[in-house]
């Protein structure tokens, strides 16, 4: 569909505003230093107020960045008004025309650039194929359900073939459900066409479901962009770790390290193939694991297990006492008092082993080359 895929260039963009209480400056994004692959699909994400939105309205050409270079393509962008880029935005609102039926509302910007009424036709009718609309080109937008109006939003900004397609939280309004439905409907459209999409969203099975890669931010700072395997497995921050998932944190000494690797942090899973482990001293007991951070030999770290990375058992590493045990059918969901804090565990498949109760003495098992310090 798209006439040619675009990447998406920031080259150390920043964009400042000013706090009305205060009357002081701050920076709502700072320094984002990224490049997205032609084709691909990138999801920003973060708590609200990171940025990610920030950064999604100045590849739009709604803000101006007051640092930096925006490129679309090999283009650069930031003199151009959002009508020149190439460009097109899906919004949360979905921003129909209440008094266009769903044709008109798909036509409006190839009318606007006065194409042939054929012509327009027949991309209008192609589009809506694609977004599985077709027989309802006549109906006004108020006679659609949620799901139907994201569709025709989607329709009416892929009609216009742009390079890049950008998506402001779309499925916010829709309930959970079909929020599933259509996120899974839009990756598959995306592929489709092969356009570009740089996606923002503060849901993180929906960033996780759907992206090529992912853009954590916090606090207009890109914490991580990785895959959404790398992301959840090789966090380079514990703000990733607790951001994305569910994750333990225990407090560690570092005792010995073995980094045959780089000495920046670990986030792919090649990189932590190399072999960087650690020997950590971790409620008394001595364990190796991965090395994913700067530490230093004696310096403090933090051991990351994740709930589904531990299970409980009668022998094991770490002794602790069962404060919570719930059936939740798939798994069997543990909280374990241990070194005075509390770790979640869920055990997948309990069925067959034994299942601990409120109050029992048990160990926490894990794998340590499945764990990590940060």
């Amino acid at each position: 569909m798209a006439k040619e895929k675009k990447g998406v260039r920031l080259s150390h963009v920043s964009k400042i505003y000013q706090d009305p209480k205060s009357g002081k400056d701050f920076y709502a994004v700072r320094d984002m230093d990224v490049d997205i692959e032609p084709g691909s699909f990138v999801t920003l994400l973060g708590p609200s107020g990171c940025g990610k939105t920030t950064n999604l309205r100045m590849i739009a050409g709604f803000e101006s960045p007051d640092e930096g270079e925006i490129y679309i393509g090999d283009e650069a962008v930031n003199a151009l008004p959002p009508n020149q880029r190439d460009t097109a935005m899906v919004f949360q609102s979905y921003a129909l025309l209440p008094h266009y039926n769903v044709f008109d509302n798909v036509a409006y910007g190839l009318k606007l650039r006065k194409l042939p009424r054929a012509e327009i036709k027949e991309k209008v009718m192609n589009i809506l194929s694609l977004v599985e609309m077709e027989g309802m080109e006549s109906r006004m937008t108020n006679q659609l359900s949620g799901g139907q109006q994201q569709r025709v939003a989607l329709a009416r900004a892929l009609v216009l073939e742009p390079g890049v397609l950008l998506f402001d939280e779309p499925l916010s309004n829709l309930d959970a459900k079909l929020r599933v439905t259509m996120r899974t409907e839009i990756r598959r459209i995306q592929q489709k066409v092969g356009i570009t999409a740089v996606y923002v969203t503060h849901d993180q099975s929906e960033a996780m479901s759907i992206s090529d890669k992912i853009i954590i931010m916090s606090k207009g700072v890109m914490e991580q962009m990785s895959s959404p395997r790398d992301i959840y497995y090789y966090p380079n921050s514990l703000f990733v770790a607790d951001f994305i998932g569910e994750a333990n944190f225990l407090s560690a000494k570092v005792l010995e390290l073995n980094d045959e690797g780089s000495p920046a942090p670990v986030t792919s899973k090649e990189a932590a193939d190399k072999g960087r482990m650690a020997k950590i001293l971790v409620a008394g007991e001595e364990i190796t694991v991965r090395n994913y951070s700067k530490a230093e030999k004696g310096g403090e770290a933090k051991l990351v297990i994740r709930p589904e990375g531990a299970k409980l058992s009668e022998s094991g590493i770490l002794k602790g006492n069962v404060t919570l045990s719930t059936f939740m059918g798939a798994y069997q969901y543990y909280r374990i008092m241990l070194d005075g804090i509390e770790i979640q565990i869920c055990d997948y498949n309990p069925v067959g082993h034994r299942i601990y109760e409120v109050g029992d003495e048990a160990f926490l098992d894990f794998e340590p080359d499945k764990t990590y310090i940060l």
